[in-house]
């Protein structure tokens, strides 16, 4: 196969066969993919609080490649009277008891989340947000709890159950469906001493979901 530059007749020819650049409205079919972690104070997202709260936005590149454009970031004050199960404090290693986390009330991280996703769903001219997560509908759900305690579930973005989970898609890809493993095998660096918090997770949950996306560039019409 040769490496020589195809030659093209005119400008039109050359102008014709340039590949059209994904755009986000149009690759996942009017959703806006948003990466979401949340770190909590247990499993069950009805009586356990939500501890941090991260979302990342993603972009396209010049080259038609997608990744990560930015981060928002809350640390969270669990709701009144929530469960918090020392074991979660364990496995996170997130105190909510210290002060210098700068933590913000459900209502205040979960409105301040969903204005920044709504603005950019319509930026990238999407009809709504659909959750990217690993193990999506741990989120998800928490998410749509949080929403519910703090009557914001006409102001949720994001679709109610559908969701991109990396779980799924990274067992399909490298036959690997823990976050730090698929990470590795799609040669993602990976700091496990960073790891369970909501902003590191959900930027290596971006890293892995863009790495699969960038994989299939076509999709079919």
């Amino acid at each position: 196969m040769s490496d020589k530059p195809k030659e093209f007749s005119s400008f039109a020819e050359a102008f014709a066969n340039i590949e059209t650049l994904p755009t986000l409205g149009s690759r996942f079919r009017g959703f806006l993919p948003v990466v979401v972690d949340l770190e909590t104070t247990g499993f069950n997202s009805h009586t356990d609080g939500i501890l941090e709260i991260a979302a990342v936005m993603l972009a396209y590149d010049d080259n038609g490649n997608l990744q990560r454009e930015r981060t928002i970031f809350h640390a969270v004050q669990p709701f009144p009277g929530a469960n918090i199960e020392q074991a979660a404090l364990d496995f996170t290693g997130i105190n909510p008891d210290d002060p210098s986390r700068n933590a913000i009330t459900e209502l205040e991280a979960l409105s301040d989340i969903f204005d920044q996703v709504k603005k950019a769903v319509k930026q990238n001219e999407c009809t709504r947000a659909i959750m990217v997560a690993h193990n999506a509908h741990f989120d998800l759900g928490f998410l749509s709890a949080g929403s519910l305690r703090c009557e914001l579930v006409k102001k949720n973005p994001f679709h109610q159950f559908s969701c991109f989970d990396t779980v799924s898609l990274a067992g399909l890809v490298y036959g690997q469906t823990v976050l730090a493993r698929a990470c590795q095998a799609a040669n993602i660096p990976f700091d496990n001493k960073a790891a369970h918090h909501a902003d590191y997770d959900a930027e290596k949950t971006a890293d892995l979901f863009c790495t699969i996306v960038n994989q299939w560039r076509q999709v079919a019409p």
